[in-house]
C-alpha cells in the first residue's frame, strides 16, 4: 500500500474500529485507542515530508488502480507542493482534537472520536485525488460524519445547523457535479484531473464550469454572499467540530479553485477575476466590520474565519506567485490559528458553560497560564509579527500591492479590523478585573489542556519564525500553475 493510501484509510480503519466499539463503559479505552490512531494516522504523513522533492511541480507518491473500469474512474492518488501541508495539517489538527474532547465528551465517546478519525481519513482523500470521482465521493462523504457531528453533541439549535451546513454545501455540489460529468463526455471518457487541465475548451463552455465549480467552492470557503451558514455551525457545533471545520473544513473550497476552476477554465478565471477579488475585498472588509458587533466569541471567531478566507482567494485570483503562495500559507495558517481559538473558547465554555463576551472579564487573574496561550492565539489572529497569521497575510497584501495599489491598500485596512475586533474582544474577556463569581471560580488549565494549547502555539510561532520550509515545498507548483493558468485555451 503507498503513503497516500497509508495516509487516508489509517484513520478510517481506526474509526470504524471506534464505531464497533459501542458501550460508554469502555469510553477511557476508546479515549486511548482514538489517540493512538490520531497519533499513528500523523506519523503515517511524516515520511511524505523527508521524502518530497521540492525541485519539481509533478505529482508525487502517485497511485493508480482501476475502481470503476466501465466508467474508467480510477483509484488515483497523487500530492504536489500545492496539496501537501494540507495531509499533514489534517493528521496534525485531528490529534489536538482528540486531546480536546477527552474529558468533555462523555456520551457516545466512541462515536464521536470515531466521526472525526474517519472524517480525517476522508479530508486527506480530497487532497490527494486526482481522478474526479473519487475527488467527489470524499469530497461529499465528509459532509456525512460533520453533519453527525454537529447534529448529535451541538448545541440548542444543532439540528437547524446541520441541516444548514448540509443543504448548503450539498446544493452547491451538485453543479459541480454537472460541470464534472460535460468535462467526462468532452475529454472521450476520462475522470483524470490532471488532462482536463489540457483540455481545450470554448469561452462559454469555461464559463458556465467555472460557475459551476464555484458554486460548489464558494459555498465551502465560505465565500460572501454564501456564508451565512458559517456563523450559525459554529455557534452549535461542539468544541471539536468548530475546531476541523476552521482549520480543514473551508480549506477544501479554496484548494478545489486551485485544482478545478483555475486550471480547467484558466480564461474564464482570468476573465471573472474581478468578480472573485471583489467578493473577497466585501468579505476581508464588510465581514471584518460585522465581527466587531459580535457578543458571543464563537460568532466572533466564526466572521473572523470567512474574513481571513477572504484573503485565501483574493491572493488566487490576483495571478501573483506571491498572492498564490502567500494565499497557501494563510490557509495552513489559518489552520492553525483559528483552530486554537476555538479550542480556547471550549476551554472557557467547559467551565462557565457560557460563550457571551459579557459572562467573562478579568479571566487572567484567575487562568494566567490559560490567558497566555489564548491572548497569543488572538494575537496571531489579527496578524502579529513572527506568528503564523502574519506570514500568509503579508503576502498576499505584497502581491495584491505589486498587482495593484489601491487593492493592495483595501487588503491591507483588514488588518487594522483584525486587530480592532480581537483585541476588543481580548481586553473584555481577559484583562481588567475579576467580573463576577464565575470567573472568580475559574480554575487554571490541566496537563491535558496545556498540552494541547502548547502542540498549537509551538506550530504558530514556528511558522511565524520559520516559513522557509513551508514555502519551499509549493513554490515549484506555484510556479507551475501560474504558467499553465497564463495561457488561453481558446
Amino acid at each position: 500500500m503507498g503513503l497516500l493510501s497509508l495516509a487516508i484509510w489509517t484513520p478510517i480503519v481506526f474509526g470504524a474500529i471506534l464505531l464497533a466499539l459501542g458501550r460508554d463503559d469502555q469510553a477511557r479505552m476508546v479515549r486511548w485507542l482514538a489517540l493512538i490512531g490520531s497519533v499513528v494516522s500523523f506519523l503515517v504523513t511524516l515520511p511524505l515530508y523527508s521524502r518530497f522533492n521540492t525541485g519539481t511541480a509533478d505529482m508525487q507518491f502517485v497511485e493508480k488502480q482501476p475502481w470503476i473500469p466501465g466508467f474508467n474512474v480510477n483509484y488515483h492518488l497523487g500530492l504536489d507542493g500545492i496539496s501537501f501541508w494540507f495531509v499533514l495539517l489534517t493528521a496534525f489538527i485531528t490529534v489536538v482534537v482528540v486531546i480536546s474532547a477527552w474529558e468533555v465528551i462523555t456520551e457516545r465517546v466512541n462515536q464521536y472520536m470515531g466521526a472525526f478519525l474517519i472524517l480525517s481519513g476522508l479530508m486527506i482523500g480530497v487532497f490527494c485525488a486526482l481522478d474526479a470521482v473519487l475527488f467527489y465521493v470524499f469530497f461529499e462523504a465528509t459532509l456525512i460524519p460533520m453533519y453527525l457531528i454537529i447534529g448529535i453533541w451541538g448545541g440548542p439549535n444543532r439540528i437547524y445547523a446541520a441541516f444548514k451546513f448540509f443543504l448548503y454545501t450539498l446544493l452547491g455540489s451538485l453543479l459541480m457535479l454537472v460541470a464534472l460529468v460535460y468535462l467526462y463526455t468532452k475529454s472521450g471518457g476520462s475522470f483524470d484531473i490532471l488532462s482536463w487541465h489540457k483540455l481545450p475548451l470554448s469561452s462559454l463552455a469555461q464559463t458556465l464550469l467555472f460557475f459551476g465549480f464555484f458554486a460548489a467552492f464558494a459555498v465551502k470557503v465560505p465565500m460572501f454572499p454564501v456564508h451565512t451558514w458559517l456563523p450559525d455551525v459554529h455557534v452549535e457545533a461542539p468544541t471539536g467540530g468548530s475546531a476541523v471545520l476552521a482549520a480543514i473544513m473551508l480549506k477544501l473550497g479554496a484548494y478545489g479553485f486551485l485544482r478545478f476552476s483555475m486550471p480547467i477554465a484558466p480564461d474564464a478565471s482570468r476573465e471573472w477575476a474581478w468578480l472573485i477579488i471583489a467578493l473577497s475585498l466585501i468579505a476581508v472588509i464588510y465581514v471584518g466590520l460585522v465581527a466587531m458587533v459580535q457578543q458571543d466569541m464563537k460568532k466572533l471567531v466564526a466572521y473572523s474565519s470567512v474574513a481571513h478566507m477572504g484573503f485565501v482567494t483574493l491572493g488566487f485570483f490576483i495571478f501573483e506567485p506571491l498572492g498564490v503562495a502567500g494565499g497557501l500559507v494563510q490557509m495552513i495558517a489559518h489552520g492553525f490559528v483559528s483552530g486554537a481559538m476555538f479550542l480556547c473558547i471550549g476551554v472557557l465554555y467547559d467551565r462557565v458553560h457560557s460563550r457571551q463576551i459579557a459572562d467573562y472579564g478579568g479571566v487572567v487573574n484567575t487562568m494566567p497560564t490559560f490567558a497566555a496561550f489564548a491572548i497569543l492565539f488572538a494575537m496571531a489572529n489579527c496578524g502579529l509579527p513572527a506568528t503564523a497569521g502574519f506570514v500568509g497575510e503579508w503576502m498576499v497584501i505584497l502581491g495584491a500591492v505589486k498587482y495593484h495599489f489601491t487593492l493592495g491598500l483595501l487588503a491591507a485596512t483588514a488588518l487594522v479590523f483584525g486587530a480592532a475586533y480581537t483585541l476588543w474582544m481580548v481586553k473584555r474577556v481577559y484583562l481588567g478585573p475579576v467580573a463576577n463569581d464565575n470567573v472568580r471560580a475559574l480554575t487554571d488549565i490541566n496537563a491535558r489542556e496545556f498540552t494541547m494549547l502548547s502542540i498549537l502555539a509551538i506550530a504558530v510561532l514556528y511558522m511565524g519564525i520559520h516559513p522557509k520550509p513551508f514555502t519551499d515545498v509549493m513554490n515549484a507548483s506555484v510556479d507551475n500553475f501560474l504558467k499553465h493558468v497564463a495561457v488561453s485555451k481558446l
